[in-house]
């Protein structure tokens, strides 16, 4: 993962140096059926070239969400979120994130 990256309970790595204190970024996700979640950004990581948010869900569901990640120089909006809709591909990034964070995601977005 990048310098952008932050940790999630329960997935951190040995040597990591967050804290109880650590403060993480949150974002809401809205879905289709208007259903939002509140998420904590657990970081921006490359696969094959592209970057990729893992997003962990804070209503204590343990949910992980990973969408393709764009940056934009927009006032209203600083990233874009990007559907893994191709299978391989949603694969190959489910199998990076778990190699990152040594954990296994239960459901994945």
């Amino acid at each position: 993962m990048t310098d952008k990256d932050k940790c999630a309970p329960g997935c951190c790595s040995d040597g990591c140096d967050c804290g109880p204190d650590e403060e993480f970024e949150i974002m809401t996700l809205e879905f289709d059926d208007g259903k939002e979640v509140e998420c904590e950004v657990m970081g921006i990581f490359d696969v094959d070239g592209k970057e990729y948010i893992a997003l962990y869900a804070t209503d204590g569901s343990d949910e992980v969400y990973l969408y393709g990640y764009k940056e934009l120089d927009d006032e209203e909006n600083d990233c874009e979120l990007i559907d893994i809709e191709d299978d391989a591909e949603y694969e190959r990034v489910c199998a990076v994130f778990e190699e990152i964070t040594g954990c296994e995601e239960e459901e994945a977005e």
